[in-house]
């Protein structure tokens, strides 16, 4: 482990605050239900969890929303999770979605159809929390979330999120606490996006490594020489710094051009619940 990076978190503390967290910001909203994505991985694993914790499980439903190039081992664990936490699961296969979409263009590349699956996941999500009343939970982590690791208006959008602010290390530590299976807590991370994909592999580094470097970089202020002091190789620290650097557009609203007096995201801010 680098020198300072400990991402040990106290699992009953957390799950307290993550509780509150939503039970307070469903109150707010008005609303009882919940609906959120169900890969069968561990992140949408945990937040099954805590919104079965929070909110009771007979007010939380999964969607299960595989592609056609989806491992059909996701579903059985998807289908896995579901049962452990006393969820109801839909199952609405996409592949048909898609390839309306790409109807003309025999040729598209895997990132494109990628980036499809997600947003047609985003919508389904979100059809769904329109018509049952429910809010979407979101299940992207921090260090997804800080390298960029997922498609912008797609699997990152949703209504609120409980574990955007842990790391992947962290999840993994939250799910054992939780109860979640072990077989999908030590699976390797994968969007699914195509046979054999990996996080890992896509990314070009683990998430050991990442957590740690991001650790010390965001929650410490490390500079790039004191990561490198605390032995973190010098182009892997680049890496990341790179990846944070270009991902800040999906953690931003859109450039607005200033016209006005007051323009939303330059000098006009207000809380999220403002005026309720």
């Amino acid at each position: 482990m680098a020198k300072g990076a400990d991402l040990t978190l106290d699992p009953l503390m957390t799950v307290g605050i993550l509780t509150t967290f939503l039970c307070d910001e469903f109150a707010k909203k008005g609303y009882t239900n919940t609906v959120l994505g169900v890969s069968g991985g561990v992140d949408s694993a945990l937040g099954v969890a805590l919104a079965a914790h929070a909110l009771g499980a007979e007010h939380v439903t999964g969607l299960a929303l595989p592609a056609r190039e989806s491992d059909p081992q996701s579903l059985r664990d998807a289908k896995l999770v579901a049962r452990t936490f006393g969820i109801r699961l839909l199952v609405q296969p996409i592949g048909s979605v898609i390839a309306a979409i790409y109807e003309d263009e025999p040729n598209v590349d895997r990132v494109r159809l990628g980036n499809a699956a997600a947003r047609v996941r985003m919508i389904r999500l979100f059809d769904y929390s329109q018509t049952h009343h429910a809010l979407v939970v979101g299940t992207s982590n921090k260090t997804e979330l800080l390298l960029g690791y997922g498609t912008w208006y797609g699997d990152v959008a949703c209504s609120l999120n409980p574990i955007g602010d842990l790391y992947k290390t962290q999840v993994r530590q939250l799910a054992d606490f939780l109860g979640v299976p072990e077989r999908i807590i030590a699976k390797p991370p994968s969007a699914d996006l195509w046979p054999g994909q990996t996080d890992e592999g896509e990314l070009g580094l683990s998430y050991d490594e990442a957590d740690h470097l991001l650790f010390l970089m965001v929650d410490r202020d490390y500079s790039f020489d004191a990561l490198v002091e605390a032995g973190f190789a010098p182009v892997l620290v680049r890496r990341v710094f790179d990846l944070v650097a270009s991902s800040q557009f999906k953690r931003s609203l859109p450039s607005i051009a200033k016209i006005g007096m007051k323009t939303v995201g330059i000098d006009f801010h207000l809380a999220r619940d403002w005026g309720r």
